[in-house]
Parts: structure tokens; sequence; C-alpha cells
């Protein structure tokens, strides 16, 4: 009996610490409990809401990261290959000025959404590839010449710039930080391995990736 009493007592003064509590807390923050418990709810549900869309593009994000890293690694192996496996005394030189770029805006004042981000002046979509989309001026290096560049790899014209001009090129890149980690500002001697016939088109660029500039049919 003593036992039974001792529980209900137990039950009761946990009943009377929780209702102390709950006066205490309408005293001192005057919010009820169950807007607070709505307030956490609403929180609740706009996380899960949100968090989807944040994960999806954490994830891309960490994915084109790492590809864009994996791609640079693979495209310096591929570069220094090229250098070493070619004769390139047998092509034109021409010394130049190159820069980097991207597709963004603080290259080209475009972002993702503007229908010419990403296109450059003939049209092609910018690439990075073995043979890569490069800017340059067309009166100099016509659209759709052939460069290899020295530390880059092959260079297609298919941009031009209103800051180009001249013995100058501007070489595209996937990311900012390759443009500052990888290139910068450098004075190069670049090869002519095929000189433009003043266009070139996404399947040109497409046909030299895959056959090579001497397979290619250009």
């Amino acid at each position: 009996m003593s036992k039974g009493l001792n529980v209900v007592k137990n039950v009761i003064m946990t009943v009377l610490f929780i209702a102390a509590l709950y006066v205490t807390w309408t005293t001192l923050s005057q919010v009820p409990v169950n807007e607070l418990i709505g307030y956490e709810n609403d929180h609740i549900e706009d996380t899960h809401v949100a968090s989807p869309i944040h994960n999806d593009l954490g994830v891309a994000a960490k994915k084109t990261v790492h590809k864009a890293e994996t791609a640079s690694a693979s495209m310096a192996e591929t570069v220094t290959a090229l250098e070493q496996e070619i004769n390139w005394s047998k092509y034109p030189v021409e010394k130049v000025t190159a820069t980097g770029y991207t597709a963004d805006a603080e290259s080209t004042g475009k972002n993702p959404g503007d229908p010419a981000y990403g296109i450059t002046y003939s049209g092609v979509p910018v690439h990075r590839n073995v043979y890569s989309t490069i800017a340059a001026d067309p009166a100099l290096f016509p659209l759709g010449t052939v460069l290899f560049i020295p530390g880059y790899g092959y260079g297609v014209v298919a941009d031009t710039g209103s800051a180009i001009q001249g013995a100058t090129i501007d070489l595209y890149f996937d990311t900012i930080d390759q443009v500052y980690n990888e290139w910068g500002k450098k004075d190069v001697n670049v090869y002519i391995v095929q000189k433009g016939n003043g266009e070139i088109s996404a399947e040109e660029l497409a046909a030299l990736n895959e056959w090579g500039v001497h397979d290619a049919g250009l």
C-alpha cells in the first residue's frame, strides 16, 4: 500500500514540477508553449523543404569541383605529352600575351540563365578539352585558327573581345580558380597549327577533339 502511495506521490510531484516550469516559461518569455512548438515545427518544415535543394547544390558543387580537378590533372598530363612528342619547330610561331577567362560574370558580365551565357562570338559554346575555345583578334588569328599554347594545349579561336587586340589571346577555363592557379597572365610563344577561314562550328570543334587537327577533315 505504501509503495502505491509513493508512486502516486511521485506522479503528482512530477506534474506539479512540469506545471511550475510552464508557468515560469510563459511568465518570463510571454510566449505560450503552443506557439513555441508551432515555431519549431514551422522551422523544421522550412528546413525540410529547403534542404533537398541545398543538398543537391552542395553535391553538384562537390561533383563539379571534383570533375574540374580531375580533368585539370588529366589535361596537364596531355599537354605535357604533346609538348614532348611533337616537333613544334616546324610550325610558325607568334609571341603573344595570354590571359585566362571563364564564362561567368567576372569575365563576361553574364550569369547562368542569360541566353548568351557561355556562347562565344562564333556561336560555339565555350569548351575546355584538348582543343579548347579561346578568344583572339581575328585580324591576327581568324576564327577557326588552331594554335598550340604551351602549358595549355590546343586553342581554337572561336571568340573575340574588345580588350583582345593584336598579339593578345584569352584562354578559356572552367573555373576562376583554374584561371588564377593554372595560368594568370603569361607571355608565350604560340604555334600556328592551322590558320582559320573566319568561322568555326560546334561540330568542327567536336571533330577536332575526337580526331585531331590532321584527321578532322577541316
